[in-house]
């Protein structure tokens, strides 16, 4: 009768190898890290496209570059930031309000101070937050002044609106929102420099 030598027989269960287990780990937080770097460098793309947005409609507004703005029409050459757009609201229920408005110092200054504060906060990623705020305030008012959900306009004519809601003024004041949340200034930016600041460490709405 034959003698089987079972010695070399292996068990069908096998404990996991430590180091395969760390090189999975390892894998998992580099792929993490890598995906938290991807949208931090997303984020500071978007801050940095949306804060040329503002600051260029500054830039055209004030010099008359002959984009949205005509040259000699500049609020350097005399021109009116407001007067042009906040004269032909022509649906809403702050049409005529915005009419008086029109032209006006103060609400020249205000609109143009808001668009260089929000586009060079965007540019160097410091006060995101304030940013926010008073970009949504602008979209808003902005929006109540094209007032998408009117079909018409005053005058009975087709507004051509092209969504009762979702219109780009809303889609801005998402995105500073998002900008801001994020924290979107560390990367390409002074956000870092910007919260060490000892008067923005006491007063964390600045950053």
């Amino acid at each position: 009768m034959a003698v089987q030598d079972h010695s070399h027989r292996h068990l069908g269960f096998h404990l996991p190898s430590r180091r395969k287990t760390a090189a999975v780990d390892t894998t998992a937080v580099e792929t993490a890290a890598a995906s938290v770097a991807t949208r931090a460098y997303v984020f500071a793309g978007l801050r940095l496209l949306t804060g040329f947005v503002f600051l260029w409609a500054f830039l055209d507004k004030t010099f008359g570059f002959g984009y949205a703005t005509q040259s000699g029409n500049g609020w350097i050459d005399g021109g009116s930031p407001t007067k042009g757009f906040l004269s032909g609201v022509a649906a809403g229920p702050m049409e005529s309000t915005f009419h008086d408005w029109a032209g006006d110092a103060w609400a020249d200054w205000l609109f143009m101070l808001g668009l260089l504060g929000i586009g060079v906060a965007l540019i160097l990623g410091i006060g995101l937050r304030l940013a926010a705020v008073a970009g949504t305030l602008m979209m808003a008012l902005m929006w109540v002044a094209e007032w998408p959900p009117a079909k018409h306009l005053s005058d009975g004519s087709p507004s051509m609106s092209t969504n009762p809601f979702a219109e780009y003024h809303v889609v801005y004041a998402v995105v500073l929102i998002a900008l801001a949340v994020a924290g979107a200034g560390a990367v390409w930016g002074l956000g870092k420099a910007w919260a060490r600041l000892p008067f923005v460490s006491k007063n964390r709405w600045m950053l």
